[in-house]
């Protein structure tokens, strides 16, 4: 089976990445690629690919990476329909009740609030 994923280049702090089809079993550095279908990089957000390609590889059964997905769908490429969608982020606070705005709100003195509403109905007569 093959994989269509990314494969890392560049320098150390600056990556690039090779969008390369490979057999799934392999690991993406071992060099053996059955085709490389395009680059990106991720600084610039620079991406070269070839549509023809993928399009031809992507019917033939070869799976995209998660991350190939988002590349290909951003540059306009139609996935068929058996490619898992994206998954949809979920973020949760750890300790969601003691966040500020799920603290029970403190109730001011009764003294303060009267003093307040008073001066604001004589204002409105």
């Amino acid at each position: 089976m093959l994989a269509i994923r990314l494969q890392r280049n560049g320098r150390k702090a600056l990556p690039l990445y090779r969008i390369v089809v490979q057999e799934a079993q392999r690991h993406p550095l071992s060099g053996r690629i059955v085709a490389q279908v395009g680059s990106y990089n991720p600084h610039t957000k620079e991406t070269v690919i070839d549509k023809k390609a993928v399009e031809k590889y992507l019917s033939n059964g070869a799976q995209p990476s998660t991350r190939v997905v988002r590349i290909l769908t951003k540059e306009g490429i139609k996935m068929p329909k058996w490619v898992k969608g994206l998954p949809e982020k979920h973020a949760k606070a750890k300790h969601a009740d003691k966040l500020r705005k799920n603290q029970p709100k403190e109730s001011a003195p009764a003294e303060e609030t009267s003093a307040e509403e008073a001066p604001a109905e004589t204002a409105e007569e």
